[in-house]
């Protein structure tokens, strides 16, 4: 099976990056002094502390590897080739919300730096999908989970 690319913008790119050190030195080392702790209040098959530690321990080393997998298969998007004219990975969309009848700006990142609550989409999402490829002045309607947002581009920026 091919490995998924991941599409990412240089600021995602340096926050895997970053979590990768913490989680492979601080954390590691963390893990590794609660399992001392633990191994030494004896009797394993009862020992919450020492179970919690080593599942602690399996999900940092899971994400370790979900993280170089990532960074592995990244495709990083130079900021300078982001086009004004369409939307597309990088850019800053502003549009407006007739839903809510409100402008939103709308950042569009690669699905491993998609952070909804800072208004950064990914362009697998439904409203990610839609607005890839549009110009100003575009009407987008969208189907999304609760129905169809509907929206129309105002501003595309870097």
């Amino acid at each position: 099976m091919a490995e998924k690319k991941y599409v990412m913008t240089y600021e995602g790119v340096k926050k895997l990056e970053d979590e990768l050190e913490y989680l492979k030195t601080t954390k590691r080392k963390e893990i590794t002094e609660r399992i001392k702790v633990a191994l030494g209040y004896g009797d394993l098959s009862e020992n919450s502390e020492y179970d919690e530690a080593k599942n602690d321990q399996a999900f940092v080393e899971g994400r370790i590897m979900q993280l170089e997998n990532m960074l592995k298969n990244a495709t990083v998007v130079d900021e300078t080739d982001v086009s004004t004219e369409i939307v597309s990975v990088g850019s800053i969309v502003k549009v407006k919300d007739y839903d809510f009848d409100e402008e939103v700006e709308f950042t569009i990142v690669g699905s491993a730096e998609a952070d909804p609550m800072e208004n950064k989409i990914s362009n697998e999402s439904p409203v990610g999908r839609g607005l890839v490829g549009k110009k100003v002045g575009a009407i987008v309607e969208i189907p999304v989970p609760d129905g169809v947002s509907k929206y129309e581009i105002l501003e595309i920026r870097r």
